[in-house]
Protein backbone atom coordinates (compact mmCIF):
# COMPACT_ATOMS: atom_id res chain seq x y z
CA UNK A 1 0.00 0.00 0.00
CA UNK A 2 3.15 2.26 0.93
CA UNK A 3 4.23 1.90 -2.73
CA UNK A 4 1.25 3.44 -4.34
CA UNK A 5 1.50 7.44 -5.07
CA UNK A 6 -1.95 9.75 -5.32
CA UNK A 7 -0.10 12.53 -5.88
CA UNK A 8 -1.64 12.91 -9.11
CA UNK A 9 -5.35 13.00 -7.97
CA UNK A 10 -5.03 16.46 -8.02
CA UNK A 11 -8.25 18.61 -7.62
CA UNK A 12 -10.07 21.37 -9.62
CA UNK A 13 -13.49 22.76 -9.22
CA UNK A 14 -15.61 24.67 -11.18
CA UNK A 15 -18.56 26.39 -9.50
CA UNK A 16 -21.35 28.56 -11.17
CA UNK A 17 -23.24 31.38 -9.03
CA UNK A 18 -26.51 33.18 -9.52
CA UNK A 19 -26.36 37.54 -9.02
CA UNK A 20 -29.79 38.60 -7.19
CA UNK A 21 -31.32 41.99 -7.01
CA UNK A 22 -31.46 42.56 -3.27
CA UNK A 23 -34.55 44.31 -3.62
CA UNK A 24 -36.75 42.42 -5.42
CA UNK A 25 -34.77 38.93 -4.90
CA UNK A 26 -35.01 38.25 -8.51
CA UNK A 27 -32.05 37.20 -10.93
CA UNK A 28 -30.19 40.22 -12.00
CA UNK A 29 -27.59 40.83 -15.03
CA UNK A 30 -24.58 42.26 -13.77
CA UNK A 31 -23.41 43.34 -17.44
CA UNK A 32 -19.91 41.39 -16.39
CA UNK A 33 -19.36 43.99 -13.77
CA UNK A 34 -18.57 40.85 -11.31
CA UNK A 35 -16.83 39.46 -13.79
CA UNK A 36 -14.53 42.65 -14.92
CA UNK A 37 -13.91 43.07 -11.39
CA UNK A 38 -12.97 39.33 -10.38
CA UNK A 39 -10.90 38.57 -13.51
CA UNK A 40 -8.41 41.92 -12.09
CA UNK A 41 -7.52 39.47 -9.18
CA UNK A 42 -7.94 36.13 -10.92
CA UNK A 43 -7.60 36.48 -14.27
CA UNK A 44 -9.50 34.10 -16.09
CA UNK A 45 -10.36 32.01 -13.23
CA UNK A 46 -13.67 34.20 -13.41
CA UNK A 47 -16.14 34.21 -16.49
CA UNK A 48 -18.85 35.07 -18.09
CA UNK A 49 -21.56 32.18 -18.36
CA UNK A 50 -24.49 32.13 -21.24
CA UNK A 51 -27.04 33.79 -18.62
CA UNK A 52 -25.98 37.38 -17.75
CA UNK A 53 -27.25 36.70 -14.19
CA UNK A 54 -24.67 33.86 -13.92
CA UNK A 55 -20.75 34.14 -12.67
CA UNK A 56 -18.11 31.08 -12.89
CA UNK A 57 -15.12 30.59 -11.05
CA UNK A 58 -12.57 28.29 -11.39
CA UNK A 59 -9.95 27.50 -8.15
CA UNK A 60 -6.22 26.73 -9.50
CA UNK A 61 -5.08 23.02 -9.37
CA UNK A 62 -5.16 22.34 -5.88
CA UNK A 63 -2.73 19.18 -4.59
CA UNK A 64 -5.13 18.49 -1.85
CA UNK A 65 -8.86 18.95 -0.76
CA UNK A 66 -7.68 21.59 2.01
CA UNK A 67 -5.78 23.89 -0.81
CA UNK A 68 -9.10 23.51 -3.23
CA UNK A 69 -11.16 24.13 0.58
CA UNK A 70 -8.54 27.69 0.54
CA UNK A 71 -8.95 28.44 -2.70
CA UNK A 72 -12.99 27.86 -3.51
CA UNK A 73 -13.68 30.13 -0.44
CA UNK A 74 -11.11 32.82 -1.07
CA UNK A 75 -13.13 32.87 -4.54
CA UNK A 76 -16.51 33.00 -2.86
CA UNK A 77 -15.55 35.59 -0.59
CA UNK A 78 -14.09 37.84 -3.36
CA UNK A 79 -16.79 37.56 -5.18
CA UNK A 80 -19.30 38.19 -2.60
CA UNK A 81 -17.57 41.18 -2.02
CA UNK A 82 -17.24 42.25 -5.22
CA UNK A 83 -20.94 41.95 -5.46
CA UNK A 84 -21.75 43.80 -2.64
CA UNK A 85 -19.62 46.91 -3.97
CA UNK A 86 -21.89 46.67 -7.05
CA UNK A 87 -25.16 46.67 -4.67
CA UNK A 88 -25.92 42.91 -5.74
CA UNK A 89 -25.81 39.27 -4.14
CA UNK A 90 -24.82 36.38 -4.93
CA UNK A 91 -25.61 33.00 -4.00
CA UNK A 92 -25.80 29.14 -4.68
CA UNK A 93 -28.41 26.93 -5.74
CA UNK A 94 -28.91 25.08 -8.87
CA UNK A 95 -32.06 26.72 -10.21
CA UNK A 96 -33.44 30.26 -8.68
CA UNK A 97 -36.42 29.64 -6.52
CA UNK A 98 -39.13 32.03 -9.12
CA UNK A 99 -36.71 34.13 -11.15
CA UNK A 100 -38.14 33.28 -14.82
CA UNK A 101 -35.44 31.92 -17.67
CA UNK A 102 -37.65 34.37 -20.00
CA UNK A 103 -36.07 37.72 -18.42
CA UNK A 104 -32.90 37.01 -18.37
CA UNK A 105 -30.37 38.12 -20.74
CA UNK A 106 -27.67 36.21 -22.99
CA UNK A 107 -24.46 37.30 -23.18
CA UNK A 108 -22.76 38.45 -26.21
CA UNK A 109 -20.54 36.07 -27.07
CA UNK A 110 -19.38 33.82 -30.38
CA UNK A 111 -19.69 30.45 -28.35
CA UNK A 112 -23.15 31.40 -26.47
CA UNK A 113 -24.63 32.35 -29.54
CA UNK A 114 -23.52 29.61 -31.51
CA UNK A 115 -25.30 27.55 -28.78
CA UNK A 116 -28.67 29.69 -28.85
CA UNK A 117 -28.64 29.50 -32.42
CA UNK A 118 -28.49 25.47 -32.38
CA UNK A 119 -30.42 24.82 -29.50
CA UNK A 120 -32.50 27.43 -29.57
CA UNK A 121 -35.14 27.97 -26.42
CA UNK A 122 -33.65 24.52 -24.95
CA UNK A 123 -30.54 27.30 -24.42
CA UNK A 124 -32.56 30.05 -23.42
CA UNK A 125 -34.55 28.07 -21.00
CA UNK A 126 -30.93 26.53 -19.69
CA UNK A 127 -30.65 29.08 -15.84
CA UNK A 128 -28.82 26.23 -13.80
CA UNK A 129 -26.06 26.39 -11.64
CA UNK A 130 -23.66 23.46 -11.33
CA UNK A 131 -20.70 22.14 -9.95
CA UNK A 132 -17.66 20.48 -11.91
CA UNK A 133 -15.44 18.66 -10.10
CA UNK A 134 -11.57 17.70 -12.05
CA UNK A 135 -9.43 14.76 -10.19
CA UNK A 136 -5.96 14.62 -11.67
CA UNK A 137 -5.08 11.40 -13.91
CA UNK A 138 -1.63 9.81 -14.40
CA UNK A 139 -2.16 9.29 -18.25
CA UNK A 140 -5.57 8.94 -20.24
CA UNK A 141 -5.55 5.57 -20.63
CA UNK A 142 -6.12 5.14 -16.65
CA UNK A 143 -8.63 8.45 -17.05
CA UNK A 144 -10.83 6.36 -19.28
CA UNK A 145 -10.54 3.12 -17.07
CA UNK A 146 -11.87 5.32 -14.04
CA UNK A 147 -14.29 7.15 -15.59
CA UNK A 148 -16.29 3.83 -16.79
CA UNK A 149 -16.09 2.28 -13.34
CA UNK A 150 -16.64 5.87 -11.45
CA UNK A 151 -20.24 6.11 -13.17
CA UNK A 152 -22.03 3.45 -10.70
CA UNK A 153 -21.36 5.95 -8.00
CA UNK A 154 -22.64 9.20 -9.57
CA UNK A 155 -26.60 8.98 -8.16
CA UNK A 156 -25.12 8.35 -5.06
CA UNK A 157 -22.49 11.72 -4.75
CA UNK A 158 -25.73 13.51 -6.94
CA UNK A 159 -27.60 12.78 -4.14
CA UNK A 160 -25.82 14.43 -1.49
CA UNK A 161 -25.64 17.67 -3.67
CA UNK A 162 -29.11 17.96 -4.42
CA UNK A 163 -29.95 21.86 -4.08
CA UNK A 164 -32.61 22.91 -6.66
CA UNK A 165 -36.52 22.08 -5.62
CA UNK A 166 -37.74 24.98 -7.19
CA UNK A 167 -38.48 26.04 -10.66
CA UNK A 168 -40.27 29.41 -11.97
CA UNK A 169 -42.18 30.09 -8.32
CA UNK A 170 -43.23 26.48 -8.10
CA UNK A 171 -42.41 23.57 -5.54
CA UNK A 172 -41.21 20.74 -8.01
CA UNK A 173 -41.70 17.72 -6.14
CA UNK A 174 -37.79 16.98 -7.46
CA UNK A 175 -35.12 17.71 -4.80
CA UNK A 176 -32.85 18.34 -8.27
CA UNK A 177 -34.78 19.67 -10.93
CA UNK A 178 -31.56 21.28 -12.24
CA UNK A 179 -30.71 18.40 -13.54
CA UNK A 180 -34.27 18.06 -15.39
CA UNK A 181 -34.01 21.44 -16.71
CA UNK A 182 -30.28 20.45 -18.36
CA UNK A 183 -31.64 17.11 -20.24
CA UNK A 184 -33.12 19.20 -22.82
CA UNK A 185 -29.00 19.30 -23.83
CA UNK A 186 -28.02 16.83 -26.23
CA UNK A 187 -25.16 14.73 -25.45
CA UNK A 188 -26.00 14.90 -21.49
CA UNK A 189 -26.32 12.36 -18.45
CA UNK A 190 -24.78 9.22 -17.75
CA UNK A 191 -22.53 8.26 -21.03
CA UNK A 192 -21.68 5.15 -21.75
CA UNK A 193 -18.85 2.87 -21.58
CA UNK A 194 -15.85 3.29 -23.81
CA UNK A 195 -13.12 -0.15 -24.35
CA UNK A 196 -10.15 2.41 -24.56
CA UNK A 197 -8.91 6.08 -24.81
CA UNK A 198 -9.02 5.66 -28.26
CA UNK A 199 -12.43 4.39 -28.37
CA UNK A 200 -13.34 7.61 -26.37
CA UNK A 201 -11.31 9.78 -29.09
CA UNK A 202 -12.48 8.03 -32.28
CA UNK A 203 -16.31 8.69 -30.91
CA UNK A 204 -15.37 12.45 -30.90
CA UNK A 205 -13.38 12.60 -33.70
CA UNK A 206 -16.99 10.91 -35.99
CA UNK A 207 -19.10 13.94 -34.05
CA UNK A 208 -16.59 16.41 -35.56
CA UNK A 209 -16.72 14.93 -39.03
CA UNK A 210 -19.89 14.87 -39.37
CA UNK A 211 -20.40 18.36 -37.68
CA UNK A 212 -22.40 17.16 -34.57
CA UNK A 213 -20.39 19.55 -32.76
CA UNK A 214 -16.84 21.89 -33.79
CA UNK A 215 -15.23 20.79 -30.51
CA UNK A 216 -15.43 18.02 -27.23
CA UNK A 217 -16.34 20.81 -25.15
CA UNK A 218 -19.75 20.25 -26.20
CA UNK A 219 -20.49 17.07 -25.16
CA UNK A 220 -21.71 17.69 -21.48
CA UNK A 221 -22.47 14.32 -20.29
CA UNK A 222 -22.04 14.13 -16.14
CA UNK A 223 -18.75 12.81 -16.06
CA UNK A 224 -16.01 12.80 -18.74
CA UNK A 225 -12.51 12.35 -19.62
CA UNK A 226 -11.83 16.23 -20.53
CA UNK A 227 -10.94 16.80 -24.10
CA UNK A 228 -8.08 19.35 -22.81
CA UNK A 229 -6.87 18.61 -19.20
CA UNK A 230 -5.49 15.30 -17.49
CA UNK A 231 -8.51 15.30 -15.78
CA UNK A 232 -11.98 13.32 -15.42
CA UNK A 233 -14.52 15.46 -14.94
CA UNK A 234 -17.52 15.24 -12.87
CA UNK A 235 -20.31 17.38 -14.14
CA UNK A 236 -23.53 15.99 -12.16
CA UNK A 237 -23.61 17.83 -8.94
CA UNK A 238 -25.89 20.88 -8.59
CA UNK A 239 -24.12 23.70 -7.17
CA UNK A 240 -24.00 22.96 -3.29
CA UNK A 241 -25.16 26.29 -0.82
CA UNK A 242 -22.43 26.31 1.10
CA UNK A 243 -18.15 25.93 1.10
CA UNK A 244 -17.79 22.95 2.69
CA UNK A 245 -20.67 20.49 1.08
CA UNK A 246 -18.53 21.56 -2.08
CA UNK A 247 -15.39 20.36 -0.65
CA UNK A 248 -16.98 17.04 0.55
CA UNK A 249 -18.12 16.68 -2.90
CA UNK A 250 -14.84 17.17 -4.38
CA UNK A 251 -12.99 15.09 -1.51
CA UNK A 252 -15.75 12.25 -2.58
CA UNK A 253 -15.20 12.34 -5.81
CA UNK A 254 -11.01 12.35 -5.16
CA UNK A 255 -11.49 9.22 -2.80
CA UNK A 256 -13.60 7.09 -5.30
CA UNK A 257 -11.07 7.63 -7.96
CA UNK A 258 -8.03 6.66 -6.38
CA UNK A 259 -9.89 3.79 -4.74
CA UNK A 260 -10.69 2.70 -8.35
CA UNK A 261 -6.86 3.09 -9.11
CA UNK A 262 -5.69 1.01 -6.08
CA UNK A 263 -7.97 -1.54 -7.67
CA UNK A 264 -6.72 -1.50 -10.73
CA UNK A 265 -3.31 -1.45 -9.66
CA UNK A 266 -3.65 -4.58 -8.04
CA UNK A 267 -5.43 -6.14 -10.91
CA UNK A 268 -8.83 -6.09 -9.78
CA UNK A 269 -12.28 -4.03 -10.58
CA UNK A 270 -15.40 -2.60 -9.37
CA UNK A 271 -18.22 -3.88 -11.55
CA UNK A 272 -19.72 -1.76 -14.58
CA UNK A 273 -23.01 -1.43 -15.14
CA UNK A 274 -25.00 0.05 -18.09
CA UNK A 275 -26.23 3.44 -18.50
CA UNK A 276 -29.87 1.89 -18.48
CA UNK A 277 -29.24 0.94 -15.13
CA UNK A 278 -27.20 3.55 -13.41
CA UNK A 279 -29.85 6.09 -15.12
CA UNK A 280 -32.68 4.16 -12.62
CA UNK A 281 -30.46 5.30 -9.92
CA UNK A 282 -29.86 8.83 -11.62
CA UNK A 283 -33.91 9.65 -11.46
CA UNK A 284 -34.46 8.09 -7.66
CA UNK A 285 -31.46 11.06 -6.80
CA UNK A 286 -32.85 13.50 -8.96
CA UNK A 287 -36.47 13.24 -7.21
CA UNK A 288 -35.91 11.70 -3.79
CA UNK A 289 -32.42 12.80 -2.74
CA UNK A 290 -31.04 11.60 0.17
CA UNK A 291 -34.12 10.49 1.47
CA UNK A 292 -35.20 7.94 -1.04
CA UNK A 293 -33.89 4.81 -1.72
CA UNK A 294 -31.75 3.45 -4.84
CA UNK A 295 -31.07 -0.13 -5.96
CA UNK A 296 -27.91 -1.96 -5.25
CA UNK A 297 -27.50 -3.82 -8.41
CA UNK A 298 -24.95 -6.44 -7.17
CA UNK A 299 -27.75 -7.38 -4.55
CA UNK A 300 -30.51 -6.89 -7.25
CA UNK A 301 -33.12 -5.30 -4.61
CA UNK A 302 -33.59 -1.39 -3.14
CA UNK A 303 -31.76 0.08 -0.30
CA UNK A 304 -32.04 3.16 1.56
CA UNK A 305 -29.44 5.87 -0.73
CA UNK A 306 -28.07 6.68 3.21
CA UNK A 307 -27.04 3.20 3.74
CA UNK A 308 -25.69 3.16 0.27
CA UNK A 309 -23.92 6.36 0.83
CA UNK A 310 -22.88 4.97 4.58
CA UNK A 311 -21.58 2.09 2.10
CA UNK A 312 -19.55 4.10 -0.30
CA UNK A 313 -17.63 6.18 2.50
CA UNK A 314 -16.37 2.22 3.93
CA UNK A 315 -15.43 1.67 0.36
CA UNK A 316 -13.17 4.46 -0.02
CA UNK A 317 -12.21 4.63 3.24
CA UNK A 318 -8.70 3.08 3.45
CA UNK A 319 -7.58 5.44 1.00
CA UNK A 320 -9.05 8.78 2.42
CA UNK A 321 -5.99 9.22 5.09
CA UNK A 322 -3.45 8.91 2.12
CA UNK A 323 -5.55 12.17 0.65
CA UNK A 324 -5.63 14.24 3.17
CA UNK A 325 -9.66 13.99 3.15
CA UNK A 326 -10.63 12.92 6.54
CA UNK A 327 -12.30 16.70 6.58
CA UNK A 328 -14.02 16.26 3.45
CA UNK A 329 -15.56 13.02 4.60
CA UNK A 330 -16.51 13.75 7.90
CA UNK A 331 -18.63 16.75 6.06
CA UNK A 332 -20.10 14.05 3.56
CA UNK A 333 -21.68 12.82 6.91
CA UNK A 334 -23.18 16.36 7.60
CA UNK A 335 -25.14 16.15 4.94
CA UNK A 336 -26.31 13.10 5.48
CA UNK A 337 -27.36 14.05 9.22
CA UNK A 338 -28.60 17.50 8.06
CA UNK A 339 -29.90 16.96 4.71
CA UNK A 340 -29.04 18.54 1.39
CA UNK A 341 -29.34 21.86 0.16
CA UNK A 342 -32.31 20.89 -1.09
CA UNK A 343 -33.67 19.67 2.17
CA UNK A 344 -33.03 22.72 3.54
CA UNK A 345 -34.21 25.39 1.04
CA UNK A 346 -38.07 23.23 1.48
CA UNK A 347 -37.42 23.35 5.12
CA UNK A 348 -37.28 27.06 5.07
CA UNK A 349 -39.99 27.37 2.96
CA UNK A 350 -42.31 25.54 4.87
CA UNK A 351 -41.64 28.06 8.00
CA UNK A 352 -43.37 30.99 5.83
CA UNK A 353 -44.48 29.59 2.17
CA UNK A 354 -42.64 32.81 1.05
CA UNK A 355 -39.94 31.93 -1.58
CA UNK A 356 -38.39 35.21 -0.78
CA UNK A 357 -36.89 33.65 2.33
CA UNK A 358 -35.63 30.86 0.10
CA UNK A 359 -33.70 33.13 -1.78
CA UNK A 360 -32.61 35.23 1.52
CA UNK A 361 -31.78 31.76 2.75
CA UNK A 362 -29.69 30.99 -0.10
CA UNK A 363 -27.64 34.22 0.36
CA UNK A 364 -27.11 33.64 3.38
CA UNK A 365 -25.53 30.23 3.35
CA UNK A 366 -22.85 31.91 0.76
CA UNK A 367 -20.24 32.19 2.98
CA UNK A 368 -21.00 29.72 5.36
CA UNK A 369 -18.11 27.93 6.56
CA UNK A 370 -15.55 29.43 4.33
CA UNK A 371 -11.94 28.88 5.24
CA UNK A 372 -10.64 31.74 7.52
Amino acid sequence: MSALSYKHFTIGIEEEYMVIDPLTRELKSHQQRIVQEGQKIFSDKVKAEMHQAVVEVATDICKDVESAYKDISNMRKTIASISGELDLWVGASGTHPFSHWEKQLITDHVRYNEIVNELQEAARSNLIFGLHVHIGMESREMAIHIANTARYFLPHVFALSTNSPFWEGRQTGYKSFRTKVFEKFPRTGIPDIFNSIEDYENYIKILVKTNCIDNAKKIWWDLRVHPVFNTVEFRICDIPLTVKETIAIAGLFQAICAKLYKLRTQNMNFMMYSRALINENKFRASRYGIDGKMIDFGKETEMDTKILIEELLNFVDDVVPYLGGEEAIENVKSIVENGSGADRQLKKFKEKNQLIDVVDYIHDCFLEGTFI
